[in-house]
This record gives C-alpha cells, structure tokens and sequence, in this order.
C-alpha cells in the first residue's frame, strides 16, 4: 500500500509508505493521503495526525515517472493545513523536497531529523513550486518562499529551523513527533477545532473584523462544558 495508516489512542499515524521511491508523490499515494486526513476530520475519536515517511527520505516530492496531471487532487493535498480541525504533526527524516517540503509546510508541528534537507527544488527541472507555494508562504513568509523557488537551493535542518519551516530538531523525529502527537490529542477538540477555525478566518481580515471575531469566538469557547470543567479541575488543584 502506498501509506501505512494506524491509531493509537487518539493519534491518528499516516506514513508514507514507497521506501524504494523515496515517498515520491505518485497518483495513489496522493489519493490515499487527501483520503486519510479527510476522513480524520470525520472522525471524533481522533484528536491529532501524525505524519511520516517510511524508510530514508521523507518525500522527495513528485513522482516524474507518471505524467498524467494531478493537479487537483495536489490542490486538496497541499491545502490540507487550510481546512484541518486536527492539528498535523510531522516527522521528517532524509529529503523533503519540492511536494515533499509542501507536505511539511501542511504540517502544524514539524520536528526534523539533523540529517534532514528542505527546499522548493521544481525550477530545477523548469516548474514552480505553483500548488505548494500558498502552504510555504504561510510557514515562512512570502519573500522566503520566493527566494527558495527562485534558487531551488536546499537548507539544513538548522536552516529550516532558522526560516520556521521546521519547530525542533530531534534524532528520532517520530518518537518526539508522537510525544506531542499525543500531548495535543488530549486537549479539548471543540476548542483546537474552533482555533484552528479562528486562526484562518482572522488571516485576511482587518483588525476591526478581527477582533469582533475573536471576542464572539472567545465567549463561545468559554461557555462551552469542556471549558467550565477544566477551569473548575483548576480552581480545585489550585485551592487543595
């Protein structure tokens, strides 16, 4: 199969699954990739995804043996940070290029081996990072973005971490990508869905809109029940 997919309490783990290809993104891997991370949105019982490639690479990107045009079911893979209510954990070993570094721009959480390597490489063979430019952009920044498409250069681990594309350095990237797989899981899903939410629809708005918004979303969550109980587990702690 073209990804291995379990759940371990409420961690959802999608890896990608062509060892010998490097993970290259090929049709099927694309499908079942959109397939598992629209049905976690569905599903209550899982409160974050962790996401990883099996054998040494990451991703390292499109699968230039097919040549059928994928490209709406890229636009759905490489928006996938722009309509999860789950928070996308990464782990990334080896390469992760060109739709590999958009699948970790995808990510929330990105903790990186020290061996890892990052860059938008498309120029190199006459395309632009077009689907996964927006994703890069929102991580690092527009002029970052432009420059690594511009270059096609790789960056260290370090690098990335410097630009942001990348939140910590860790030598076994999935044990420490599931430690805060699980950490994350357990908070209140109305509350990580309803931010999440919040976080994309304040992202062009003005401050005014912004912050009407943001009072409405903050009266909502804190009438909730996960609310009211956590702030009285609190109090309780506090005064024992």
């Amino acid at each position: 199969m073209s990804i291995d997919v379990s759940r371990t309490g409420r961690v959802l783990h999608i890896a990608l699954n062509r060892p010998e290809k490097r993970n290259a993104l090929n049709g099927a891997l694309c499908e079942a990739l959109v397939t598992a991370i629209d049905d976690a949105q569905q599903n209550s019982e899982i409160g974050s995804i962790l996401l990883s490639g099996n054998g040494p690479a990451f991703c390292a990107g499109m699968d230039l043996s097919e040549t059928a045009d994928f490209s709406a079911i890229h636009e759905r893979l490489f928006t996938s940070i722009d309509r999860t209510t789950k928070p996308i954990i990464a782990a990334v070993q080896g390469a992760a290029l060109a739709g590999g570094m958009g699948l970790a721009a995808n990510a929330h959480i990105v903790i990186a081996s020290p061996d890892a390597k990052f860059g938008l490489t498309e120029i190199r063979i006459a395309l632009w990072p077009v689907l996964v430019f927006r994703a890069v952009a929102l991580a690092l920044g527009e002029r970052r973005a432009t420059e690594l498409s511009i270059t096609g250069r790789i960056l260290t681990t370090q690098e990335a971490k410097e630009y942001a594309l990348v939140t910590e350095i860790a030598d076994n990237p999935v044990a420490r990508a599931t430690e805060i797989a699980n950490t994350v899981a357990a908070y209140s899903p109305t509350a990580m869905s309803t931010g999440l939410a919040y976080s994309r629809a304040i992202r062009n708005l003005p401050w005014p809109d912004a912050g009407q918004l943001g009072q409405t979303t903050r009266a909502a969550l804190m009438s909730h029940r996960d609310f009211k109980n956590a702030a009285a587990a609190f109090l309780a702690k506090r005064l024992a």
